[in-house]
């Protein structure tokens, strides 16, 4: 260890008496997003002739590789990082479904789009950019590897600054300590798309529009000479002006091109400045990164003579290189070394215990980079925060890992929607619109006040008051009221008996304690009172009153990946009730039975490639001591007897089971792009049989479909052809076409 420390001390004596002879580089890099792949070519170029770099600066894509370059990592190994990291996952913030805790998988199901909205203090709030910025940040936390902050970027093997934009007060801001991570993602945060990043109480976004090309930080930094690279965009012409877009793409060109001149007057004779021919090229296209850095290398080649002129021998280049290398190895030798300590810095209502157990990284552990990224993603997919940031900070005790997290800016109060609109071109269309607004923190526990309506086809209105009943979580109680308006429409059957159209109003009270077992599910038990009224659209059908009292008990479990295209997992419940009901009808000869209700449903997934093979079960019964139940279970749709009208069975007995396969037709339409396109088909069996009725194997009906769909901001987007054998077995197979816009479960 004595030797290191002396060969240490040694090289960074002679790499400084080499500095001091000779004038200090600094290199200062625009941006320009996907452009900035060419940094990358003119880096290898500077590196083939021996050009050191003492001092680096940069904004937007240029404060990224120029942080990397900064931490001692040298252009083929930036290449190997940056063309391996997946960009289009920056573009989204969305937690995938199987990452959710149970309860939020069923919210998002039945509230399907995807909208950031709260009310709370008589004020709609909204998160302020269309993305949050933390897949962003774990795609740069993935590049960086688990570096811990700086006390000064000048402690890094090249001295290092990144420029934001405080977008309050419009001051160029200069970032010199800290987070790396941090840095790069303020530097690149763009206004308006992504939510500003908050560094020391202020808030950042991409230093673009205020300095594109810092020049003035190098000169401070103290270079002597200048090599400063322009990837800027060009003005848009006027025959590219066509639409807003283009307009507000043209005011984002003329800020970046006039701080961009003005940096460029700073240059003197000695400097030089390089602008690869990229204009062609999308900001936003990362497929088009290696085209970007063979121009870049391009660019750096038609200036060889002045690029040479700064080229050291290959004995001091290579004592430049050792002396980075050397300080490069000292933040990677702290970042093998185990946790000794873990702080949390949460803002928010978020039981520290919750966060604790989620991350799942305890003292002594070693922390790479990709097992910090899978403990920061379980602790986002709460799905209780803006950001979710985790540092490290180098003690002389050892390293501490300090996890930020943050509330969301637009609650605590939240509004979600939810649309679905199904119909096969024979019937009138089903329409159904939600709404849901949900109150939380309304105990120092997490409690939640949730309220919900449902208008269309069928209505709903509810509301609910869930209190977890422990710290972590994993003990709940829920006390929810609700009103229902269902429609049995004519021509529904249970076995082959036609049945007249109905409607049934009810109100309902339940009581419950669950338990959350795992985050993928629960169970719950409870008393539950039901009055009710079935009412028939024939007058000459008496209306049927009733009141009921009961208990129930569920299991639920669900990792399911997608609720519309799943490609693997498992979804099932299973659900009892016992109930004793009372009527009220003058043709009932008893006015009181007692009735167990038993449901259970499955849906799970194995996907091989762009290939998924689905399985559906769903199965019901009421065993009753009388020959008449109101509980009652529906068949038809898509997926569900897709031949059929939407629910066009209901009986008490029910029995479907379905085998599906989609083909991810997307991925060989449009390639890495990943635009969400299924081409699928099915087959499926059931049918429903009256309370008195004995369940068949020979009275199933078969049914399958053809679909085309993909996933919108809506929900799912359905049209296919179903086909079933129908109930008149003399009169062939019906067949029809359908189509589905969000939720078709």
């Amino acid at each position: 260890m004595r030797y290191l420390l002396l060969l240490s001390l040694l090289l960074s004596l002679t790499v400084f008496a080499d500095s001091q002879a000779r004038p200090k580089i600094g290199l200062v890099l625009g941006g320009g997003g996907a452009k900035g792949a060419a940094h990358i070519g003119i880096l290898k170029v500077l590196e083939s002739n021996n050009v050191p770099i003492d001092f680096i600066a940069g904004t937007s894509i240029g404060a990224y590789i120029g942080g990397l370059y900064a931490l001692g990592y040298n252009a083929d190994e930036i290449e190997n990082i940056m063309f391996n990291v997946d960009w289009d996952k920056g573009f989204s913030d969305f937690i995938p479904r199987e990452n959710l805790q149970y309860a939020d998988k069923q919210l998002r199901d039945e509230y399907n789009i995807a909208l950031r909205l709260g009310y709370s203090d008589a004020t709609l709030k909204t998160a302020s950019g269309l993305l949050l910025g933390q897949s962003a940040f774990q795609l740069l936390k993935l590049s960086t590897g688990v570096v811990s902050e700086f006390e000064s970027f000048d402690d890094l093997p090249i001295p290092y600054r990144a420029v934001a934009a405080d977008i309050v007060t419009a001051e160029t801001v200069v970032l010199n300590h800290g987070s790396l991570v941090q840095a790069m993602r303020a530097s690149s945060t763009v206004p308006g798309v992504v939510e500003p990043t908050v560094i020391d109480g202020r808030l950042l976004v991409d230093g673009a529009i205020v300095n594109n090309m810092p020049v003035d930080v190098v000169k401070l930094m103290g270079a002597d000479i200048i090599i400063a690279v322009d990837i800027g965009s060009p003005l848009l012409t006027q025959k590219e002006i066509n639409l807003p877009i283009d307009v507000l793409d043209q005011l984002s060109n003329i800020l970046t091109i006039n701080t961009t001149k003005r940096q460029i007057d700073l240059l003197g004779e000695k400097d030089l400045l390089i602008r690869p021919d990229i204009g062609a090229l999308s900001t936003s296209d990362f497929s088009q990164m290696p085209a970007a850095m063979a121009l870049g290398e391009k660019s750096a080649l038609e200036n060889r003579d002045k690029i040479q002129s700064l080229s050291l021998y290959d004995k001091q280049y290579l004592q430049y290189t050792r002396h980075k290398k050397a300080k490069q190895a000292q933040w990677i030798k702290a970042a093998s070394q185990p946790i000794v300590t873990i702080q949390y810095e949460n803002d928010s209502n978020v039981a520290v215990e919750i966060i604790e157990r989620q991350l799942g990284i305890r003292v002594g552990d070693l922390v790479s980079k990709e097992k910090l990224d899978d403990a920061i993603s379980r602790v986002y997919a709460l799905d209780l925060f803006d950001t979710v940031n985790a540092e490290f900070i180098d003690t002389n005790t050892g390293r501490m890992l300090v996890i930020k997290t943050r509330a969301k800016s637009w609650g605590p109060n939240y509004l979600h929607f939810g649309f679905s609109w199904q119909g096969d071109f024979s019937s009138d269309s089903q329409v159904s619109l939600d709404l849901a607004y949900i109150l939380t923190d309304i105990t120092d526990n997490g409690g939640q006040w949730i309220n919900e309506v449902s208008l269309g086809w069928e209505s709903m209105l509810a509301t609910e008051f869930y209190q977890p009943l422990d710290t972590e979580h994993d003990y709940f109680s829920r006390a929810r009221v609700e009103y229902r308006q269902e429609k049995y429409a004519q021509g529904q059957f249970t076995q082959n008996n036609s049945r007249p159209a109905l409607t049934h109003h009810y109100g309902q009270v339940s009581l419950g304690l669950g338990n959350a077992y795992t985050d993928n599910g629960i169970s719950e038990v409870g008393l539950l009172a039901e009055i009710g009224q079935m009412n028939f659209e024939d007058q000459s059908y008496d209306a049927l009153d009733y009141y009921s009292m009961g208990t129930y008990l569920s299991f639920g479990f669900d990792n399911l990946n997608s609720i519309n295209f799943p490609t693997q997992g498992n979804k099932l419940s299973l659900d009892f009730y016992l109930r004793k009901d009372q009527y009220a009808h003058p043709f009932l000869e008893n006015t009181e039975n007692s009735s167990l209700e038993i449901n259970f449903d499955w849906r799970g997934a194995v996907g091989l490639g762009q290939h998924t093979f689905v399985g559906v079960t769903s199965l019901a019964t009421v065993l009753s001591d009388d020959d008449f139940s109101i509980r009652a279970s529906e068949l038809g749709g898509f997926l569900n007897l897709s031949g059929y009208h939407k629910d066009e069975f209901i009986g008490a007995h029910k029995v479907f089971g379905a085998a599906v396969y989609q083909y991810d037709l997307g991925r060989s339409i449009f390639g890495n792009a990943g635009l969400p396109l299924y081409l699928g088909g099915s087959l499926e069996v059931g049918n429903v049989w009256g309370i008195n009725d004995s369940v068949k194997i020979d009275e199933l009906m078969t049914s399958g479909s053809l679909f085309l769909g993909t996933d919108t901001n809506f929900g799912p987007a359905v049209f296919g052809v179903g086909s079933g054998v129908a109930l008149d077995r003399n009169k062939g197979n019906d067949i029809r076409a359908f189509f589905s816009l969000g939720k078709n479960w």
